[in-house]
């Protein structure tokens, strides 16, 4: 069922053939690279590009744009204690200046921190506080075809195993991501949170929550958690989230705005910690690098995100689209997220090696063909790591329709039939910062006598 109508809308264009050729060749092939006018389709992310509500908009109209104590952050402060249950909010300009905020009080040089799979700003804001980000996936978690209902659940053995290599005197800090984004979107089981949480109490570890998709997940285990087959989502986010002794959030996610993230904890020692960072890197701990409108917005969108028709309507579009490019033949990581489908590149390219970065010439070919912008999330953004090379489809929120679903399927067909004959890429720039170089890098095709 739609749980939409439109009141307003954007008019796309999509570039010819050989201006795509020209703009790709202009990016670097890299689609971060390209303009949003070149662009017909753009999954790149749903991260800040969704539609907002008219009740979204009303916020907006109604922000407090004091610079201290206001009234849109006492809204936000309410918002997040009765939909996710803490009392302690720090916003943030968005997910990673909360990141910043909260691991740089966390951590120090030489820590070590499980997850149960780090994504690109997470590792790299780890990384920058000298601390080594560890993934504690699930076995199956990068087996696409594995029918695992919480795929993305952290794994306590390999956590016990980073335990007994380094001592849990390094491990100060344990960090869950709902849903895990690095591993094609997986949800993650409120049992396996609570044994989370009761290992982070074994280590006298702090239990962070990356609560960027939390809705989502909610609905997720409202389907496939047999305990809460009856319970709403709403009651099963606070349920889930509880067990944290601090959140961060991007609010570009399941806070459904444009712009903004925070930290939230009931620990106020180090809510104090964090307000004190937020001020040197964000802002004024009332509204922490945001418009006062952004912050109504975001307080009113975090309910809304965890309305049974939202996430309803919400989830069958991103399943519906996964199917469909399946029927076509399409390999896809199953089951389906929550935001994103998420395209096995190595299989669709079998004769492309790791080195070649099939999932970035997938991403490329899905542009060339129909002007349709993905991102890849394999060997090309996270080097040195296992894990399969896959290109993510993230669907915006309340944005697309059936046709340009139709659309992108349509591409995806025909670069399916051409794929014998597609060919590599490789580094023509190399960032200093691997952990985020392919948002910046430049890349070239591998020449034929390769």
């Amino acid at each position: 069922m739609v749980a939409y109508k439109s009141k307003m809308v954007e008019r796309i264009r999509l570039p010819s053939r050989e201006q795509r050729e020209r703009n790709l060749e202009a990016a670097g092939y890299n689609l971060f690279n390209l303009s949003s006018e070149e662009v017909f389709v753009d999954l790149l992310t749903d991260s800040g590009t969704g539609a907002m509500s008219d009740a979204q908009w009303a916020a907006l109209i109604r922000g407090d744009e004091s610079y201290a104590g206001s009234r849109s952050f006492e809204e936000l402060e309410e918002a997040v204690a009765d939909v996710m249950g803490f009392s302690n909010v720090v916003p943030t300009h968005q997910g990673r200046g909360a990141e910043n905020v909260l691991y740089g009080a966390l951590l120090s040089a030489g820590d070590v921190v499980p997850n149960n799979t780090h994504f690109d700003t997470t590792r790299a804001h780890i990384s920058n506080q000298d601390a080594d980000p560890v993934d504690c996936p699930i076995d199956v978690a990068h087996d696409p075809d594995a029918e695992e209902p919480f795929k993305g659940n952290f794994s306590l053995e390999r956590a016990r195993a980073v335990v007994e290599e380094h001592g849990a005197e390094r491990i100060p800090v344990v960090v869950q991501t709902i849903t895990n984004n690095s591993a094609a979107g997986q949800a993650v089981s409120v049992e396996n949170t609570r044994k989370v949480r009761e290992f982070a109490d074994e280590i006298d570890a702090t239990f962070v929550i990356d609560a960027c998709r939390f809705a989502e997940n909610a609905y997720f285990v409202s389907q496939r958690e047999e305990e809460f087959a009856d319970a709403s989502i709403a009651d099963i986010a606070r349920e889930q989230l509880g067990y944290a002794d601090a959140l961060v959030m991007s609010g570009k996610k399941d806070g459904l705005v444009n712009a903004g993230g925070f930290v939230a904890t009931d620990d106020d020692a180090l809510f104090e910690q964090c307000k004190q960072r937020a001020i040197l890197y964000e802002g004024f701990p009332t509204y922490g690098g945001m418009a006062g409108r952004d912050v109504a917005a975001m307080a009113v969108g975090l309910r809304e995100a965890v309305e049974d028709a939202y996430l309803e309507d919400r989830i069958e579009q991103v399943r519906e689209f996964g199917a469909q490019l399946a029927a076509v033949g399409v390999p896809v990581y199953t089951p389906t997220s929550g935001h994103a489908v998420y395209v096995d590149a190595g299989e669709l390219f079998p004769h492309l090696d790791a080195e070649e970065f099939p999932g970035q010439v997938l991403a490329c070919e899905l542009y060339r063909e129909g002007g349709v912008r993905g991102v890849e999330l394999g060997s090309f953004a996270f080097p040195d790591t296992d894990r399969p090379e896959l290109v993510r489809l993230a669907v915006p929120r309340r944005t697309y329709h059936r046709e340009h679903f139709d659309h992108v399927v349509e591409t995806a067909e025909a670069v399916l039939e051409k794929r014998e004959t597609v060919s590599g890429l490789q580094l023509a720039s190399d960032p200093v910062m691997p952990e985020i170089r392919h948002f910046t890098a430049e890349l070239e095709p591998v020449p034929s006598s390769q």
